[in-house]
């Protein structure tokens, strides 16, 4: 593997993550000379730290000096730039087709976002049971090196309106995925539920539903939802629930604790 082809497949691998805007900001820290040590910690933002690691690592690792890693991190921000600028917009659905009007099933949307994750998946669901396509593509997506984190309702959360296994044992046979909760005792009003339905994939593509990540939700059911490719919405979704996570508000689901 040459220098450059070297570093950027390290950069491909967290540049997703990163966006244009901290692509911008890591690229200015290496232009400006500070000390490799302080410039991952530059931007104290979640995620940051980790992925400039990535790509410094790979920096030395290959010899590329900072002018040109800083020009090349620039150019795929522009890249990214470029390409959150074009928006699409569709609608999804589950539960009986038309003829008529031909729309696209949230079954098979759903595991095709799964499917496209890079680097970062997130998922939101308030019930969830085991369905198998989604099982399986989120295993795939876990050897892929993708990190999955899952925010689900718990019993306790939902006050008896879920009945059943806690939901988190839906996902209980793909090991690797994080799988956080919103805690009763951080929740400030009373009867408040962990209802959002989502799945964000690289802060790029975003499926909002009414389905929860069961086979009734995705299939049986009639539900409506929009999928997003591109513009600011995928990553203010996933800014959002960084920060949920960061701020405390989520917390970890310890392993066999549900």
């Amino acid at each position: 593997m040459t220098r450059a082809t070297g570093f950027e497949h390290a950069v491909a691998a967290v540049a997703a993550g990163l966006g244009a805007v901290r692509l911008r900001e890591l690229a200015d820290q290496l232009a400006s000379g500070r000390p490799r040590s302080a410039v991952a910690d530059a931007v104290p933002v979640p995620g940051f730290a980790d992925a400039a690691r990535v790509i410094l690592a790979a920096q030395h690792r290959h010899a590329v000096p900072d002018g040109e890693a800083a020009a090349y991190l620039r150019g795929v921000a522009a890249g990214f730039v470029q390409r959150d600028g074009a928006v699409s917009v569709e609608s999804v659905w589950s539960g009986p087709a038309t003829h008529q009007v031909p729309v696209r099933a949230t079954a098979r949307v759903l595991t095709d976002v799964v499917a496209e994750a890079v680097s970062e998946l997130l998922l939101m669901t308030y019930s969830a049971r085991p369905y198998q396509p989604l099982l399986d593509a989120l295993a795939a997506a876990v050897r892929r090196k993708v990190a999955v984190t899952v925010v689900v309702e718990t019993l306790e959360g939902a006050g008896g309106a879920l009945a059943g296994d806690e939901p988190a044992l839906a996902f209980a046979t793909v090991p690797g995925i994080e799988l956080w909760h919103w805690p009763v005792t951080r929740r400030t009003e009373p009867h408040s539920r962990m209802h959002a339905k989502l799945a964000v994939a690289d802060r790029r593509v975003l499926l909002v539903s009414s389905a929860n990540l069961t086979q009734s939700g995705v299939a049986k059911n009639i539900e409506a939802g929009v999928l997003v490719r591109g513009g600011t919405a995928p990553r203010r979704a996933a800014e959002h629930i960084a920060e949920l996570k960061a701020s405390g508000v989520f917390a970890r689901l310890p392993d066999g604790e549900w």
